[in-house]
């Protein structure tokens, strides 16, 4: 049986493997290029300081903490988010973006609208509210992260203490060898304890920047370690396996709870995509009577139902541990 091939075909096959190759190859050569500077973030601040105190003092200034330990911001809510974000605070840069960001935004709506005060008023909102939405999501991402690798450093500390180095080698050797966001916050710890801080102090100062419950949790198993002795290696390895279950535990309730999450969110988006394609298919269905004070009050009685019933169904859903 002869079969004949089309030779455009086959040319068109070559092509897409070849592209399909080369974006392989860029996204590996990305993801290790992402993950080496992961690692190597810290050490890379450590190579522009001439001595620890400098490296301390530049770790704190990138969390948005003064040479005294305090933030440097008035606003403890804000100084938290910071913290927790893990975003390297530089004044001047964040200043540019926010003015850049505020002021696309003013110009973008004036366009629109024609109207300079409501343009000035949405440049203002823009710049204030989606730097803190991105700090926000910052924030979350991060959080997660600690939560997942925290269990992997205490195992690498518990290896370290039973080959017997020193505690402080053993906190050093997390910072060196585990990725952000817990390479660099045990690396700023055992940056701490080397400034004369101790081990309480610095574990202490993690919790305080990360904000985090495992994270917590490991501070409060240290200042009972500290404060009222015992096998600090068994007590590593206890907390290393409390944490694994406790992540486990919330993959089991995130999938118990995926069938309400799914139902909320088709429930919330199904009126507005109706209503979006009403306005688009027949934009006088909504457009002729819109101007009425009863169809107005309706519409807003269905909307604040709605939003009644996306509280309720959130906390049916949200199961904490």
């Amino acid at each position: 049986m002869k079969f004949d091939v089309d030779p455009s075909i086959a040319f068109y096959v070559l092509v897409f493997a070849a592209v399909f190759t080369a974006g392989q190859a860029a996204y590996g050569l990305l993801s290790v290029g992402v993950a080496k500077r992961a690692v190597n973030r810290r050490l890379a601040t450590a190579e522009r300081t001439t001595g620890l105190g400098d490296l301390v003092l530049e770790l704190r200034k990138q969390r948005g903490i003064g040479a005294d330990g305090a933030s440097i911001f008035s606003w403890t809510w804000f100084s938290d988010l910071v913290m927790r974000s893990g975003v390297p605070y530089d004044a001047r840069r964040w200043g540019m973006v926010t003015g850049g960001l505020g002021f696309t935004l003013a110009i973008g709506v004036w366009v629109l609208t024609k109207n300079p005060m409501l343009g000035v008023v949405a440049g203002i909102a823009g710049a204030v509210i989606l730097p803190i939405l991105y700090l926000n999501f910052k924030a979350a991402g991060r959080a997660k992260m600690l939560g997942q690798q925290l269990p992997q450093a205490l195992e690498v500390i518990v290896r370290s203490l039973e080959a017997g180095h020193p505690v402080p080698t053993a906190v050093a050797l997390v910072g060196r060898e585990l990725p952000d966001p817990i390479g660099s916050e045990f690396g700023m710890a055992a940056d701490e304890i080397a400034y004369g801080a101790t081990l309480e102090q610095a574990v202490g100062r993690i919790a305080d920047r990360c904000k985090q419950m495992d994270v917590d949790l490991f501070a409060a198993t240290i200042r009972l370690q500290e404060r009222a002795g015992g096998n600090l290696t068994g007590l590593l390895k206890m907390l290393a396996h409390t944490v694994r279950e406790r992540q486990k535990m919330r993959l089991k309730i995130k999938a118990a709870s995926s069938e309400g999450r799914a139902s909320a969110i088709i429930l919330t988006a199904a009126p507005i995509c109706v209503f979006i394609l009403l306005q688009v298919a027949s934009p006088h269905f909504y457009g002729d009577v819109i101007g009425k004070r009863p169809v107005q009050i309706g519409l807003a009685g269905l909307g604040g139902w709605m939003f009644i019933g996306n509280l309720v169904m959130r906390k049916m859903i949200d199961m904490r541990i």
